[in-house]
């Protein structure tokens, strides 16, 4: 029933990002916005009738079993919609102004749109394939897609952020890509028909049967591989750089959005690992990992003086988090976890927005050269400020509850000694927040600055 508006969620990014492309050939700036304009508003459409399927009868199968969507990948896949979507739009603004002021010519800005759509094509394979092999696929071609982008000024250090995204990204997925085939060939020896190994749902069906010891090594090489994506530390080093050199609405989608896709690919192998090998080892290295990215990144965050690389190591506090959270287990935890995706997902995205109204207005991302945004730009100033306060934790602001949530999955779970150390690299990185926020929003406005 649902499998003509997929099939129609596919083609659509794809068709308007090739479109784009064409644009850029042909120099019809006009033709190109409006395609990028019908093609957010039919992701948004196409998603939502999606969504509301797995509303209805709780999960999706479609495509002979290679696209499977269910209530964890919908939230997921919401996200991608939602928030590409409002980003999108406020790329028609930010990248109109940088053509406008000359920075970008009409062939990069045709070619912004057609990669923009093609990142989004990618994201969507990759939270609604069922095919392990097309999901680690689908994962590696985000990196593809999402390097032009970052790299769209052409200026020498968003090509050397472009190259150690690609570099870092691929060495790190190809681990993932090995702990893919230690799983297939695992579902190989174990299911009747070999060649169902491939499908996520039929491994899951007998997961508890699937060799250990295979399990134990396929789970560490997925973590490292896909956690390489979602900016975990040690493998975090490509994200400062690709956030801060990409423009301000594309910083927005990698942040809120890809970090995530890489994260959904993860909690799908930490279900699998859970019913063969017990929960223990897949919480203790998502803890350990999570832990770890939150306390290295909340020192970071303090240190940095650039709004948009002070963000970056945000979200790598944030994805520790969030892996801290599902590392938890039990049920408290893996809600804390995802209402922590989603409330991330919508701060970080006003964040990067925000801050993007600053670089145009101040031409700086220095916090020591923005200043007086209260008085300059007071729209914004709100927002900004909002957004920050909201990333900080601080009631009533979603993040609160999530984090919250994520202090009671620890007591629970009996982890106290845990939940203190979490909180004191979140008092840390609050203390980043706050500080940014005194420099830039409030203060005298720099001179000639109106």
């Amino acid at each position: 029933m649902y499998e003509q508006w997929i099939i129609a969620l596919l083609i659509a990014p794809l068709a308007i990002s090739l479109a784009s492309f064409a644009c850029g050939v042909t120099k019809t700036r006009t033709i190109c916005t409006a395609l990028h304009v019908t093609g957010l508003i039919l992701m948004l459409a196409f998603t939502l009738q999606i969504i509301n399927g797995v509303l209805t009868q709780g999960e999706i199968s479609a495509l002979h079993n290679w696209v499977y969507i269910d209530s964890l990948s919908a939230i997921f896949l919401g996200l991608i919609a939602i928030v590409g979507t409002l980003a999108g739009i406020y790329s028609i603004g930010y990248i109109g102004t940088e053509y406008r002021e000359g920075h970008l010519d009409l062939k990069t800005y045709c070619n912004y749109y057609g990669f923009l759509h093609l990142f989004f094509f990618t994201m969507i394979i990759s939270v609604i394939t069922n095919n392990v092999i097309l999901m680690w696929a689908a994962i590696e071609a985000t990196t593809l897609s999402s390097a032009f982008l970052v790299g769209t000024y052409k200026q020498k250090t968003s090509l050397e952020a472009a190259w150690k995204y690609i570099i870092i990204c691929s060495v790190g997925v190809a681990f993932g890509l090995y702990g893919t085939i230690l799983t297939f060939s695992n579902g190989t020896n174990l299911l009747a028909d070999p060649s169902q190994a491939i499908f996520w749902t039929a491994v899951n069906q007998q997961a508890g049967e699937l060799n250990h010891g295979l399990m134990y090594l396929a789970f560490a090489f997925i973590l490292v591989g896909f956690g390489t994506k979602c900016g975990l530390f040690p493998m975090h080093t490509w994200l400062p750089d690709a956030h801060s050199e990409a423009p301000s609405p594309v910083s927005a989608v990698l942040s809120a959005v890809l970090l995530n896709c890489a994260m959904l690919v993860v909690l799908r192998y930490y279900i699998l690992v859970s019913k063969a090998v017990g929960a223990d080892y897949p919480q203790t290295l998502m803890l350990v990992f999570g832990l770890l990215s939150t306390g290295i990144a909340s020192f970071f965050i303090i240190m940095q003086h650039d709004i948009k690389r002070k963000l970056a190591y945000h979200s790598i506090e944030n994805m520790g988090l969030i892996s801290f959270a599902f590392g938890l287990g039990g049920p408290v935890g893996a809600f804390a976890g995802l209402l922590h995706t989603i409330t991330h997902s919508l701060a970080k995205a006003l964040l990067f927005c925000a801050s993007g109204n600053i670089l145009l207005k101040y031409r700086s991302r220095d916090i020591h050269e923005v200043s007086g945004l209260w008085r300059t730009m007071p729209f914004t100033a709100v927002l900004f400020a909002g957004g920050a306060l909201a990333l900080g934790g601080m009631p009533p602001f979603g993040m609160f509850t999530s984090e919250f949530a994520i202090a009671v999955a620890g007591i629970y779970a009996g982890k106290i000694w845990l939940i203190v150390l979490c909180l004191i690299f979140l008092t840390i990185a609050l203390a980043g927040l706050t500080t940014m926020l005194l420099k830039t929003v409030l203060g005298k406005p720099k001179e000639g600055i109106e």
